[in-house]
């Protein structure tokens, strides 16, 4: 499905990823672990065309997409929901939801699609001519999910998605995270909360200023005394 293979990238003086390769095979959920300036983010960048590596080959389903926009990566495939939501906060939840479909002209699987959302994320069904800005934390959560969704995506980054929420969502986030990967879509996962990324995942990665340290399943790491003491608190 998607590999990177020995990627760099700089910010002006400062190499930010060092060389680093991964893979996600169709159908997992793979998470990225690791503290605040990691380098996950940039990772998600760089791979979603945000960001453009200084060296290195990133593979979408055997194709070389390392030269390609983010634009032509939403068509080939990959949708981001973005660390902090980044809704359109003056547009209302159908606008944000039909954006998320700005590059699809097939308007009857678009209709198709908009009602799964709404199946999936009944509240946005019932404020959908509500302004995005006024809803919860969480309900702008499930808009940003539902937004990258409308893109029909093979392959789903989701960056801190529980981020500010409080448990019963972040359970609530994680339990659609599981149902979105069910209904076959690849999910690559950033996350702070390392006990419920690791739960969820088939494999993961550990990022440490740049540089991949750690890898193995989600089972693994989750017994690895290293990673206990380093972000499970144990």
């Amino acid at each position: 499905m998607l590999e990177i293979i020995d990627i760099n990238v700089h910010f002006g003086v400062i190499h930010a990823l060092k060389g680093i390769s991964l893979r996600v095979d169709d159908g997992e959920i793979v998470t990225l672990i690791g503290a605040n300036g990691a380098g996950k983010t940039t990772t998600l960048h760089t791979i979603s065309g945000i960001k453009k590596a200084t060296s290195g080959t990133i593979l979408l389903n055997g194709q070389d997409i390392t030269g390609k926009s983010a634009r032509d990566r939403v068509k080939l495939g990959i949708s981001q929901v973005p660390e902090g939501r980044r809704i359109f906060s003056t547009l209302t939840v159908l606008e944000n939801l039909e954006l998320g479909a700005y590059l699809r002209r097939d308007r009857n699987e678009i209709a198709k699609d908009l009602k799964k959302v709404y199946e999936r994320f009944p509240i946005l069904a019932d404020r959908k001519r509500q302004t995005a800005g006024t809803l919860s934390g969480g309900e702008q959560q499930m808009l940003a999910i539902g937004r990258a969704l409308m893109s029909r995506p093979k392959i789903l980054f989701l960056d801190e998605p529980s981020m500010g929420l409080a448990p019963l969502l972040v359970l609530e986030i994680f339990n659609i995270i599981r149902d979105i990967n069910s209904s076959g879509t690849t999910i690559l996962l950033v996350e702070q909360n390392a006990r419920m990324a690791l739960q969820i995942a088939n494999r993961a990665y550990v990022l440490e200023n740049g540089s991949i340290v750690l890898s193995g399943t989600g089972a693994e790491l989750m017994q690895s005394d290293e990673i206990k003491k380093a972000y499970l608190g144990g």
